[in-house]
């Protein structure tokens, strides 16, 4: 039987708000997918170590702060520097659509904004694995 997928679900930066993140982290869940929330106010730092030490498939972070255009990248270095290259990286939240392109330059794999289909996400995550 193959193992379910593993999401690390990440609120980098300052924000307060995490409604988002907690509604993709259940239909993830209602997917079959486990799911690791780690909480409001994460550092690059403290995702990374949570996205090593619970052995996951995807890291998806939620920012609406307008920090996304530095933590982002910092999270996908910090991955790379420790050798995880086979974790599929997504993110999301209120991001300008002139910021996405930089972002998947920068190797975050998709941007999904407000008003996302929940499916949409999951579908996204399916089909995009790096197993």
């Amino acid at each position: 039987m193959e193992k379910p997928i593993r999401v690390l679900v990440a609120k980098p930066g300052l924000d307060g708000h995490d409604r988002g993140a907690k509604v993709i982290a259940r239909s993830l869940r209602d997917a079959g997918m486990e799911v690791i929330y780690t909480g409001l106010r994460q550092t690059p730092e403290q995702i990374v170590a949570a996205a090593i030490q619970e052995d996951v498939d995807v890291v998806a972070m939620s920012i609406l702060s307008g920090a996304h255009n530095h933590l982002f990248p910092k999270v996908v270095n910090l991955l790379k520097e420790e050798g995880v290259d086979d974790v599929l990286i997504i993110g999301g939240g209120v991001i300008p659509d002139e910021d996405i392109p930089g972002l998947k330059e920068a190797g975050i794999e998709e941007i999904f904004t407000p008003g996302t289909s929940t499916k949409d996400v999951v579908e996204y995550i399916e089909s995009n694995l790096k197993r």
